[in-house]
């Protein structure tokens, strides 16, 4: 084999790599769901890890909404800001690549979103403007609910 072709095939199995690489991070590790969503199949210290984030988000709601009651807007800011990017920026790189792209844009766009409203909880928006920014988010919220379901390997 001369060397032209040994860079062809080496070429062509680096392709191939990257193709499988971008395939499994796009579809992620998924499977039918028990219902008509579909499953991210994760071990089960990964499930709990997930689970544990959308708690988190859903007190960070709570207190965004009770700051809101009590117009505190530095009490909305900083729960804002505890679910924002840098809430997100330690995930263990093997536990993003199970997840599909979809979910991750999701995921991902809740945590700006947190940041864009503590910025905007900092910058003086009425209540009622960062109750609807809110109601934006939820709405991502809802549809990852609608779309995903979490299993666990056995």
């Amino acid at each position: 084999m001369n060397a032209r072709t040994l860079a062809i095939a080496a070429f062509a199995l680096w392709l191939l790599t990257i193709a499988v690489l971008a395939f499994f991070f796009i579809r992620g590790n998924t499977a039918p769901g028990t219902d008509k969503r579909t499953a991210v199949v994760l071990a089960p210290a990964e499930r709990e890890l997930i689970l544990a984030e959308m708690r988190g988000l859903l007190t960070t709601v709570h207190d965004v909404l009770d700051g809101l009651n009590k117009n505190d807007m530095k009490q909305v800011a900083d729960a804002a800001r505890r679910a924002g990017m840098g809430s997100a920026a330690d995930v263990n790189p093997a536990l993003m690549a199970k997840l599909p792209l979809d979910f991750k844009s999701l995921g991902m766009s809740v945590h700006h979103d947190m940041d864009d409203l503590a910025q905007a909880a900092n910058s003086g928006k009425s209540p009622a403007e960062l109750q609807t920014m809110l109601t934006n988010t939820m709405s991502k919220c809802l549809g990852c609910h609608a779309a995903w379901q979490l299993q666990a390997t056995k």
